[in-house]
């Protein structure tokens, strides 16, 4: 390096190519060099106009096209990434959320064989994830003498509250008071996965009903589950000819064991159900014969499609 640095000025190199070239410029030491001094503010930059290059440039032939917001080009690809392709048959997909579907579920057919009568919940829906028509029956049918149904049905509109409730509004009947009613509830998930439901039945006359249930699953593995659920009512007021007293007036709870199979859309079980009355309303089933406390052995089958 020290011999090139010398034979520069020899062969006639001007101060700036030797202060450009890399090679010089690798053995220069410029940090003790005063900046502070250099004065750059008698510098003319006036000469320097460039407002007639722009001036006289062409835009007119500048191709634009290409840039957002411009035209896109013809092999652009289409909004709905068919590319120009056809659907077929099937027509153009959509979100599956987006498309009303319906399912009827069973979660209850059974037979008490202590009280000889079949117990039936059952329910079907349409609709999709944002709201839904509801059709729901529960109650029992007697297997012999008058073969009585005594049922509770509801006509709903269902929708979700939030992440883990939904509520539902609707009509209602009752065969065994023989009365309508306007219903609303709530069902959903409570924490530590109890599916609950509230409900509250206003029948013509006044009567008010509510029905509150529980339901809990123990998975023992994959088919074999054990379900245990209990069911509270209340009454607002008297209503001694349908055997009714104000406030609790019957407490329902039954355990059973349930084998799914078929993919879990078929659980055949057995259980044992406790049914007991509340308050007032276990004098008046006294005065009318009736049993208090009931418990029974039972087997049906849950389902769902």
């Amino acid at each position: 390096m020290k011999t090139i640095k010398k034979s520069l000025p020899f062969i006639g190199l001007s101060s700036a190519v030797l202060l450009t070239s890399p090679l010089v410029a690798a053995e220069m030491d410029m940090s003790d060099m005063e900046h502070s001094s250099m004065d750059m503010s008698n510098m003319d930059h006036s000469g320097m106009d460039m407002t007639d290059d722009m001036a006289d440039m062409d835009h007119g032939d500048m191709d634009m096209s290409g840039m957002q917001g411009g035209e896109p080009p013809a092999d652009a690809r289409s909004p709905d990434y068919s590319n120009g392709v056809g659907y077929g048959e099937h027509g153009k997909p959509v979100m599956m959320d987006s498309l009303p579907t319906w399912g009827i579920s069973v979660d209850d057919l059974g037979y008490q064989f202590e009280d000889d009568q079949i117990n039936f919940e059952i329910e079907g829906w349409y609709g999709d994830d944002s709201s839904r028509l509801r059709l729901r029956t529960e109650g029992h049918a007697a297997t012999k003498a008058d073969k009585e149904i005594d049922s509770l049905s509801s006509l709903a509109y269902w929708q979700p509250l939030g992440v883990f409730w939904n509520g539902e509004a609707g009509i209602a009947y009752n065969t065994e008071n023989d009365k309508a009613a306007l219903m609303a509830g709530i069902v959903g998930t409570a924490p530590y996965f109890i599916e609950t439901d509230a409900r509250a039945y206003v029948y013509t006359d006044g009567q008010v009903q509510l029905d509150l249930g529980a339901e809990y699953e123990w998975r023992l593995d994959q088919h074999w589950v054990v379900i245990s659920e209990a069911g509270l009512t209340v009454f607002s007021k008297d209503d001694t000819d349908n055997n009714i007293t104000k406030g609790f007036n019957e407490l329902e709870a039954e355990v059973r064991l349930t084998y799914e199979m078929l993919s879990r859309q078929l659980s055949p079980y057995v259980g044992f159900s406790y049914e007991t009355a509340l308050g007032d309303a276990r004098y008046l089933r006294r005065q009318n014969n009736e049993d208090v406390d009931t418990s029974s052995v039972t087997a049906g089958v849950k389902f769902w499609f």
